[in-house]
């Protein structure tokens, strides 16, 4: 697994998910409890991961949609 974006914002998260699933490619998404549980200060950001015979291709997909 290989991170693509790391944010606090969660709608960018559910965005950028759905992109690349509408590409075929599975993202998943860490350190989204630990986030929670600090308080929402930002300290922790998310993790947006995927596997890593799709990073380049995830990558490329971001990149064209402007968010990466």
């Amino acid at each position: 697994m290989r991170v693509v974006v790391t944010s606090n914002n969660p709608v960018r998260l559910s965005f950028l998910t759905a992109l690349l699933a509408d590409a075929g490619i599975e993202a998943v998404l860490l350190d989204a409890h630990t986030s929670i549980l600090e308080g929402s200060a930002g300290a922790i950001p998310r993790r947006l991961v995927v596997g890593t015979d799709d990073f380049a291709r995830a990558c490329m997909i971001l990149r064209d949609a402007g968010e990466w």
